[in-house]
Formats: C-alpha cells, structure tokens, sequence
C-alpha cells in the first residue's frame, strides 16, 4: 500500500485499480464457459488497445508470447491489467508504467507460475522497451510459467 499526499492510504490510482477490479469481477458474475471466456478475452484486447507508445507495444507483443508460447492461458484482465491465468489463476501480467505513473512498465508472474527455482526467484520484471533478445527472454519465461 502507497500513502496518498496525506501520508495515509491508498493513492487515488490505487483506488481506480481496486474500483477497476470491483467492475471486472461484476462483468463477469453470471457468466459462464465460452461466453465468459470470450469476453475476458475481449477485455484483454481492450486493456491492450488503451495504452500508448512503449505500454502498448510491451502489451501487445507479450500478447503474441503468450498466445505462440502458451496458448493453454486464457486471456483476461486484472485490475485493469493485461493478463494470461490458467484455470482462472492468474499466470503472467503486463502492469503498464502509464497505469502508476512510473518509469517503467512490469511484467509480473503470480504464484500459479512455475518459476519455482530453489528458495528465491525473480517473478517481477521491469521492461523499458521489447527487443528481440528481451522478447526471446520472455518466451523462455512463459513457457515455463506455463508448465
């Protein structure tokens, strides 16, 4: 939790991302199998299609990891962010730089990634631009999150 300019809570941007969870689980509540599974992806896309320079080429090219790398996640968002789960957990997300107003965006993997090495491991990554080799990087990466 980041303090706001009080020096308490959560920053107005904290706020919208938590607001913009509330709605994402409220779009999905009653839907089902391939309905649900077709607007989650829908909403990845759109997550993807609102950002700007460097966010949306990170964004959309993990889009094209994923989807060559690990076709077996599914699409969603997370708080507002790109996002790949697998049987409805979160595997890998792209948490744009613009979305917290900081120097760099992140592509991040969550506990259901099988990145498992010894007792510590790196499950966060901060990503100015997507080269080649960053990209070759991160296909290694999905594919082992993925199991």
């Amino acid at each position: 939790m980041s303090e706001d300019a009080t020096g308490a809570g959560f920053s107005a941007q904290e706020k919208a991302a938590m607001k913009q969870r509330t709605e994402e689980l409220k779009a999905m509540k009653g839907v089902k199998g391939a309905a649900k599974t077709a607007k989650e992806y829908q909403a990845c896309l759109d997550a993807i299609d609102a950002l700007e320079g460097v966010d949306r080429t990170i964004g959309e090219r993990l889009h094209v990891i994923v989807a060559e790398e690990a076709p077996q996640l599914a699409p969603k968002t997370f708080y507002g962010f790109p996002a790949y789960a697998r049987d409805g957990k979160i595997v890998v997300f792209y948490q744009p730089a613009s979305k917290f107003d900081t120097r760099y965006g992140t592509i991040s993997f969550d506990d259901a990634a099988a990145l498992d090495d010894g007792v510590v491991w790196p499950v966060s990554y901060a990503v100015l631009q997507m080269t080649e080799e960053v990209e070759q990087q991160f296909r290694a990466l999905v594919r082992r999150a993925a199991g």
